[in-house]
């Protein structure tokens, strides 16, 4: 079932977004920025605690960390050896981070009395709403709050093409190997968090677009803007296990965008967009579930979904069971049952401009309570009314949740009267047959 609805406006900065992820089961930081020109527009990062009243998700900004004039395209999140790592990709290097974590007062970060690693004193503001009507108890009922510390470590130069660029970043599961891909079409896999070039991958012609590790970190999959999406062996082999190309159901020519695995390796989604008319807003988006059998089983695409206009974003929950979308000219934002591709929520012109970054709340962080992932699994568990709960950014510099409520059932006293009814029924049709 489709529903046209917007949970609402989380945060705005004053910055362009361009990378989101989950930093703990409460947190959520997003980047971005204005570039080196000399524009005014910063860059850099901010984390916002994310809460739920009762009513509604809101949002608390927990720090900003401003990165001068290096713009922060993508970025990607783990917890390696007991620390928590942020790795960004800046120009052609990616930079690594070490995020620390504070327990800080609660008066005084109301105070704005705690400091930001970056020397800037920050006071930590609302940014739902002035008129959603929180009371004092909702925003802080114990004494202790979670702030960070982003400290800058090593950086590596990750792209050697023409005009190098980074273009994605990935690091695995375990935390022990990172993958950059950018304008040279190499991908190259490090050891994490030493950041040594461990190997690279050959296969590609043209720039990267996107990467993923699996949910075992046995296999790295791979697309680029030659039309091909390749899935590797995470253990360093030169020739790819399988090589995918789009199989679009109406005959059009696709080239892939987005790639990421499922709840296992042997299930992977693609978004695609027609290569003829890309820059259209008539061009039609293709979402595509591929499934294989073991690392050297041919696969195909298992199922397929034509969307109305280009897709820009895509992201797969961390247990499977729901993926998202973003739109390149509407802002729209899809969430599907990922088994299915059966549509559960439609949000139109969620975003002013196309979407950016897309991250689920952890599994656990969205129900009635229990334990949550997340990066590192710091935080205390949220709990809300929704089976799922979706991140969005765009580059008009909002993020905005998106939440899909549980299936309505029927009522316990229902039921039970509806058994009773059930029982007599039988029972008088029985009687008045004589049986």
């Amino acid at each position: 079932m489709s529903r046209n609805r917007c949970d609402g406006l989380l945060a705005k900065v004053d910055f362009p977004l361009y990378t989101l992820e989950t930093l703990t089961n409460r947190h959520v930081l997003v980047a971005g920025g204005g570039g080196a020109s000399n524009t005014g527009v910063a860059n850099g990062f901010e984390i916002f605690e994310i809460s739920h009243n009762g009513n509604k998700f809101v949002a608390e900004e927990v720090m900003r960390h401003e990165t001068g004039p290096n713009v922060v395209m993508n970025c990607s999140i783990r917890n390696a050896q007991g620390r928590t790592y942020l790795c960004a990709g800046q120009e052609s290097h990616c930079q690594l981070y070490r995020v620390n974590v504070r327990m800080v007062d609660v008066a005084e970060m109301r105070r704005g009395s705690f400091r930001a690693e970056n020397g800037l004193v920050r006071r930590r503001r609302r940014t739902v709403s002035e008129n959603d009507n929180i009371s004092k108890a909702d925003i802080g009922t114990v004494d202790k709050r979670m702030s960070f510390e982003i400290r800058p470590c090593d950086s590596v130069q990750t792209d050697f093409g023409d005009d190098p660029l980074q273009r994605v970043v990935r690091i695995s599961h375990n935390g022990k190997l990172m993958a950059t891909g950018g304008i040279d079409g190499k991908v190259r896999v490090w050891s994490f968090p030493q950041m040594q070039l461990l190997f690279q991958l050959e296969g590609h012609t043209k720039e990267l677009d996107d990467l993923d590790f699996s949910p075992c970190d046995s296999q790295l999959v791979s697309i680029a803007k030659d039309g091909l999406a390749l899935v590797w062996s995470a253990g360093g082999a030169r020739e790819p296990l399988r090589t995918l190309t789009c199989q679009p159901p109406n005959g059009t020519k696709y080239r892939f965008r987005r790639c990421r695995f499922g709840a296992s390796a042997d299930v992977m989604f693609t978004i695609a967009n027609p290569v003829s008319r890309a820059g259209s807003g008539r061009a039609r988006g293709l979402l595509q579930q591929w499934a294989w059998r073991g690392a050297g089983a041919e696969g195909g695409a298992a199922r397929a979904a034509l969307l109305p206009e280009a897709l820009s974003a895509l992201a797969v929950r961390d247990d499977g069971k729901f993926l998202a979308v973003g739109t390149m000219f509407s802002g729209s934002v899809h969430i599907y049952i990922a088994f299915s591709l059966q549509r559960v929520l439609q949000v139109k012109n969620a975003h002013g401009m196309f979407v950016t970054g897309l991250a689920f709340l952890p599994v656990g962080v969205v129900g009635a309570g229990g334990a949550a992932g997340g990066a590192g699994g710091a935080g205390q568990a949220l709990a809300s009314r929704s089976e799922a709960a979706l991140l969005s950014i765009s580059v008009d510099n909002c993020l905005y949740v998106h939440s899909v409520p549980y299936p309505r059932t029927v009522p316990a006293w229902v039921a039970i009267i509806l058994i009773v009814f059930v029982l007599f029924c039988t029972f008088t049709l029985c009687s008045y047959l004589g049986i």
